[in-house]
């Protein structure tokens, strides 16, 4: 049984795959399309949501420095996404990357790992867009009821339409979908640089002191489970100072997913070897950018501790008088998080069409539609399963349990690049890691860490989710994937069929 687990499938095998008839994907993407990507899914609720509830909740005005942070470890990761992203430019991502070097098993973990990041940030990113909806509406005199739109809906119908809306637009294509996020990252960038460029005239430097607030014990009820498990560790932990600032990074972390859904469209995209690593850094180091820029200004706008839960750009606005702009903020923000919403359900459905198609999971999901050369069966049960967790699941716990998926991912990512250049140096490499045997390990600890700094109920429900993954895999993956079935033969073990063993 340890032999089937470790079944891996080696590169030239991936790549082979990706000329099935039935699985062919349209390669339709340029460069300048994955930038596009991925900034259009990095900006969005980083900026728009969390932003508000990181400064007023851990870090204070040291929310830019959490941002740095954060922004340093996606930085050390997309170096690895990048390497690999280019060698093996097949949808599916860390999905793929695992299957190649890890192994069966750890690759149908990393990829049952993902739906936490895609799906459930998909997810997240919906309550966000209907908070932002619901603020645009109150501005005109429209307000939904706060039971059905916002953070503290019970059952969140914007939410669960602009999932479901997305669906429909990725069901018609990667171009059309291409096109409608150039489109809004356009609307978006420029709601950015207003919010920077307005709102320098309304800082307050009396808004900045403390910068990094005084650290305060966990409130009462944030004890026992919710407790960071960095604090149980031993390490000393609450609200605010610099224990506040690394809570707030792993926090905001979440801000950051984006660049390694440019590599689920490694299939889709025309020159991979060029354009990946080019769109997976690019987009990485502008929205790093701006998304100090931006919490900057808006901490030095409003005092933290009055920054709104659900809108903080366009709440400070407001308080500062500015209605018109505030109007124009929730506007672009719904556009923005439009975006978020459909390059996540993207990236979510390529990771489950490569999944399918290896009959990791029912290999009939996997076909892609005669017209729009889209996974549209998958693509279409996706959408469904993010509308309900929308409609149903409050943001805050939606985004810890998206943060620790990713950052998983992103330490198997890490390792996984060391690995590939020991077990496969022949392979050809168009970007390469520097100081590959230091910088990874680098990055899986950095990663490790803001996990630790995650809450403690956030983990058990981790190891729940990963358990029942566990358990789907031995009663139906094991057995039912290509390479249990002779339909693959493990290139590790020089032409020797294990799967049978």
């Amino acid at each position: 049984m340890a032999a089937n687990t470790r079944r891996v499938k080696s590169v030239e095998d991936s790549i082979r795959d990706t000329d099935e008839p039935e699985h062919r994907l349209k390669k339709n993407l340029s460069g300048l399309d994955l930038t596009v990507f991925g900034v259009g899914v990095i900006i969005g609720t980083g900026i728009f949501v969390l932003t508000g509830l990181v400064a007023r909740d851990q870090a204070g005005p040291a929310v830019a420095i959490s941002f740095v942070i954060a922004g340093v470890v996606c930085g050390l990761a997309a170096l690895c996404y990048a390497e690999f992203a280019s060698t093996v430019p097949v949808a599916g991502s860390a999905y793929t990357f695992s299957y190649a070097t890890f192994g069966e098993f750890v690759a149908w973990i990393i990829g049952w790992d993902l739906v936490l990041e895609l799906a459930l940030g998909a997810a997240t990113v919906s309550v966000g867009w209907s908070g932002y909806l619901n603020q645009l509406l109150d501005d005109l005199g429209m307000a939904l009821p706060t039971s059905i739109a916002g953070e503290t809906a019970s059952f969140n119908i914007p939410a669960m339409v602009i999932a479901l809306a997305m669906t429909a637009v990725l069901v018609l294509g990667i171009k059309l979908s291409s096109r409608v996020t150039a489109v809004i990252v356009a609307i978006k960038l420029a709601v950015v640089l207003l919010v920077i460029v307005v709102g320098l005239f309304y800082v307050s430097a009396d808004n900045y002191s403390p910068f990094i607030p005084p650290a305060e014990p966990l409130a009462e009820g944030e004890s026992g489970l919710h407790t960071p498990l960095v604090q149980l560790l031993g390490f000393a932990q609450g609200s605010f100072g610099w224990s506040g600032v690394l809570a707030g990074a792993a926090i905001v972390f979440f801000a950051f997913i984006g660049f390694d859904i440019v590599a689920t469209a490694a299939e889709e995209t025309r020159n991979p070897g060029r354009d990946l690593p080019r769109g997976i850094i690019g987009s990485l180091a502008i929205c790093t950018t701006l998304y100090v820029a931006v919490s900057l200004v808006v901490v030095g706008m409003q005092e933290y501790t009055e920054l709104s839960a659900d809108a903080p750009l366009a709440g400070a606005f407001a308080a500062n008088g500015l209605t018109f702009f505030s109007s124009v903020i929730s506007l672009g923000a719904l556009a923005g998080l439009t975006s978020v919403v459909m390059i996540l359900m993207l990236g979510q459905s390529r990771v489950l069409f490569a999944m399918s198609r290896d009959h990791l999971l029912p290999g009939g999901l996997a076909r892609v539609h005669p017209r729009y050369g889209t996974p549209y069966k998958i693509t279409i049960a996706t959408g469904a399963v993010v509308a309900l967790l929308a409609g149903l699941v409050p943001l805050t716990a939606l985004a810890e349990l998206v943060n620790i998926g990713t950052l998983f991912a992103f330490l198997l990512v890490s390792v996984g690049v060391w690995r590939l250049r020991r077990t496969r140096p022949d392979l050809e490499r168009t970007f390469r890691v520097p100081f590959v045997q230091v910088l990874p390990w680098v990055s899986a600890a950095a990663c490790l860490w803001l996990m630790a700094n995650l809450p403690v109920d956030t983990w058990l429900r981790f190891l729940v989710w990963m358990l029942i993954g566990i358990v789907i895999y031995f009663v139906y993956g094991r057995g039912h994937s290509r390479m249990a079935t002779g339909e693959r033969v493990p290139a590790s073990t020089g032409g020797k069929d294990i799967s049978r063993a």
